[in-house]
């Protein structure tokens, strides 16, 4: 048994979040089991073209959680990721696979992360079998067609879709 004296572990859980699924609500809660508190680090990719502006993929991530909710904090990130968590003291950088598609892919940036920052893991967890097949490039896809997809996001990120999609 370690004598060290326990300190607050601390997981970064990165992502676009273009908008947050129920998916990724169930990758957090497995995440609260096993760490202190989460930050959930939406990312600033100038490489991809959100519909969402990164204001609004904050807000809705914030409105998933009670505000005095002192176990998750949103926050953006730019740059390298294994640096931010590193300067935030973070155990471990959280992943959800889906499928085997993501792990290839996943696994090689677990591998550079780890050389870049040796104190900084890479944890993949899994969703529970309801929320395998979703992301939010389907949800996306089904809400601009018509799709109803009030199941697989909260509520408030649905009517976020409806009014988005309404105006297009």
């Amino acid at each position: 048994m370690s004598t060290h004296q326990h300190r607050k572990s601390l997981a970064i859980y990165p992502g676009t979040f273009d908008p947050i699924t129920m998916g990724h609500l169930d990758i957090i809660d497995r995440a609260l089991n096993l760490f202190d508190r989460v930050i959930i680090a939406i990312a600033i990719n100038p490489g991809k073209k959100p519909l969402f502006s990164l204001q609004e993929r904050q807000e809705m991530a914030r409105k998933c959680f009670p505000p005095d909710y002192s176990r998750i904090e949103v926050d953006t990130v730019s740059g390298l990721l294994v640096k931010y968590a590193a300067d935030k003291g973070a155990n471990a950088i959280i992943r959800g696979l889906r499928a085997v598609s993501d792990f290839d892919y996943e696994f090689q940036l677990a591998l550079m992360n780890r050389k870049l920052e040796r104190e900084v893991d890479t944890i993949f967890l899994m969703p529970g079998f309801r929320w395998i097949y979703i992301s939010s490039s389907i949800i996306k896809d089904a809400a601009r067609h018509g799709g109803d997809v009030c199941e697989l996001v909260p509520e408030h990120v649905n009517q976020c879709l409806l009014d988005k999609y309404s105006t297009q």
